[in-house]
């Protein structure tokens, strides 16, 4: 263990009002108020072009490279590239309405390709690449662009994409391909765009951007419905980075250096953390891995060589690093060595997760690492509330940040979290047929989220998530089954052996669970199986079922309520699909998609007839049954 000596992390204390309803739900607003913030995140490109032109914004791994093998882009270079790439676009003339569509993953052209969109007005849109190059139907991918009506579209690898290319109806479309142009199809190559100079035409464009210019089209992942364009405006970007610096006062001490994989698909990693580098003139490592079989290996190897100080991760990246950490102590050391808090969102943290890295942190540094999180949507760009605070509970996603306010709505015996402030979006793009109104009376966004206080007596502990209300069902017994926080207890309660878990028992007597199992904690369990058992294997294995069953048996054991006791599990093979919608690339499963797509699993669970892969826990022989679907 090496101790290194640390001064406390600057965070602003927690300060909160509290507007009491006559409805019984609340309203909760921070007592700082929103400082200035700049029209546009051009500003603060340029800002930091001209006051640390030679720092490394951006880099990225590069097949066959020099040196260290990362490409790397300074902000001055960046700088002058956008304002090339802008001018090449103006001179384009896109026509109004028209969007600039990414395909690829995160990468040093696409990152520089989006921020000259957004500097000449023109809506970036980034799509994920798991609906081109994960798909086999490509259905998603089409129905998106249809609803993004690019001018150009842009893919790194043309090769890699030529199938989803092949699928889309891009005439009239200009192709722009990085490297390996597919066969068959006109295409532009990026660097074609970065060879005319600064235009005066662009930079006149770049002047007329201002708070409410459409910045991004963001697509929801679909976890709660089908994807939407989400329109992100300039003040929602860089309000929130404002609120962001106001709380993580440690930010501004030093330029905060990340590796991260977040797709900037998405609002976590494409505005909160690629944005938060942007406002704090910071590094960002593009890492090529993922928290996936075959793909973690590169994210150890980035971590491996990059000192960060800031790591951001959803819970199921979490699940798959903690064991490399406890198993590599030379990583375990760089990866907390200049560490200053470790983030998380997108779904709620385990306590085992959570408590394994604080103890993790203890054993490298000899002191913990802060643990931060907040809360939000692709419609709040991302943060409507953060936690800015060392909490004891791993299911608090904090307070309101400065300048938005958070209604808790009474609704379906929880209280909804409703979202007002500058960083809400004004709506939708192209909406199709009727939707509802996505805002209340007050003006609020409904987010279907709930959420109540940690302690009703001090508001300032901050917000519990209480889990997704559409998620929520009632058993036959007219008791509610509360989804989310159901699932966080059972997930710590069998850990190790769950990945994530799918909670059933819809106008049934009884609870059950399809159970999504962790590889790496079926495999930890397994000491006397082939080293590469493959996963459908290890879940028929009795360590993996007896343990399965003895969490939650221990879970029961202080949960006797019908709607919150686990009757029955059934262990799953097959990982969630990404093109029935079951599960997001950030890791989140979606509940409804994995009901509807496996009805027949979970008729399984529920038939009269003894089926020896059903996990019973009233049956005393619940964890020795020795097969799996």
């Amino acid at each position: 263990m090496t101790t290194v000596p640390r001064k406390p992390l600057r965070l602003a204390p927690p300060a909160v009002e509290v507007r009491r309803l006559a409805n019984g739900g609340m309203v909760l607003r921070s007592r700082q108020e929103l400082g200035a913030y700049p029209r546009c995140l051009g500003e603060m490109l340029r800002g930091w072009a001209r006051e640390a032109p030679e720092r490394t914004f951006l880099a990225e791994r590069e097949a066959g490279g020099v040196g260290d093998g990362w490409r790397r882009v300074t902000y001055g270079a960046a700088r002058d590239a956008v304002e090339r790439i802008a001018g090449a676009l103006v001179a384009r003339d896109l026509p109004a309405g028209r969007t600039v569509a990414i395909l690829s993953d995160n990468g040093v052209d696409s990152g520089l390709l989006q921020l000259a969109a957004m500097e000449v007005g023109i809506p970036a849109a980034p799509i994920s690449p798991a609906y081109s190059l994960m798909s086999r139907d490509h259905a998603r991918l089409r129905a998106i662009v249809e609803l993004a009506r690019p001018g150009l579209i842009y893919a790194r690898d043309g090769a890699s994409f030529a199938g989803a290319l092949a699928a889309l109806d891009l005439d009239g479309v200009e192709v722009v391909i990085g490297e390996n142009p597919p066969a068959g199809r006109a295409v532009t190559a990026f660097a074609e765009l970065l060879q005319g100079p600064p235009s005066r035409a662009a930079a006149a464009r770049a002047a007329e951007v201002g708070p409410d210019t459409i910045a991004k089209i963001l697509f929801t992942s679909g976890s709660t419905g089908k994807p939407k364009g989400v329109v992100n405006t300039q003040r929602m970007l860089c309000s929130n980075q404002q609120a962001i610096a106001q709380l993580a006062l440690f930010l501004a001490e030093r330029p905060p250096v990340i590796v991260d994989w977040l797709p900037w698909s998405h609002t976590f990693g494409g505005n909160h953390n690629f944005n938060m580098v942007l406002r704090h003139g910071g590094t960002l490592y593009i890492d090529g891995g993922k928290p996936l079989p075959g793909l973690i290996a590169m994210t150890l190897r980035n971590l491996r060589e990059v000192p960060s100080t800031l790591h951001f991760n959803v819970p199921r990246g979490y699940d798959m690093l903690v064991p490399c950490l406890e198993n590599d102590g030379a990583l375990r050391q760089t990866f907390f060595g200049d560490l200053d808090a470790l983030f998380f969102a997108a779904a709620a943290l385990p306590r085992h997760l959570w408590e394994r890295l604080n103890r993790l942190a203890i054993e490298a540094t000899g002191r913990r690492v802060a643990t931060l999180s907040a809360w939000g949507s692709t419609e709040t760009a991302p943060c409507a509330t953060a936690l800015h605070f060392i909490s004891e509970r791993p299911d608090v996603i904090g307070l309101p940040v400065p300048g938005t306010e958070v209604k808790l709505a009474p609704s379906g015996g929880k209280l909804e979290l409703r979202v007002k402030g500058p960083n809400v979006t004004p709506g939708y793009w192209r909406p199709s047929g009727p939707s509802g109104d996505p805002f209340d009376e007050d003006g609020f966004l409904r987010m279907g989220d709930a959420g109540k206080l940690a302690d009703p007596g001090d508001p300032s502990q901050g917000i519990v998530f209480d889990g997704r209300l559409a998620e929520n069902f009632k058993l036959t017994s007219g008791s509610w089954v509360y989804v989310g926080e159901l699932r966080g207890e059972v997930i710590t309660a069998a850990a190790p052996v769950v990945q994530d878990v799918v909670v059933t028992g819809h106008d049934r007597r009884e609870v059950g669970l399809l159970v999504f199992p962790s590889l790496a904690g079926c495999r930890s369990l397994c000491a006397g199986a082939p080293p590469d058992a493959p996963l459908a294997e290890l879940i028929r294995r009795p360590e993996v079922r007896g343990r399965l069953a003895a969490g939650l048996a221990a879970h029961n054991a202080a949960n006797l309520a019908s709607s919150r006791c686990i009757a029955r599990a059934l262990l799953l093979a097959e990982p969630p699909a990404m093109d029935a919608g079951e599960i997001t690339d950030k890791g989140y499963v979606n509940q409804r998609a994995v009901l509807e797509r496996r009805a027949t699993l979970v008729e399984r669970l529920y038939h009269a007839a003894a089926d020896p892969e059903v996990i019973r826990l009233d049956d005393p022989a619940a964890g020795t049954a020795a097969s799996s679907p």
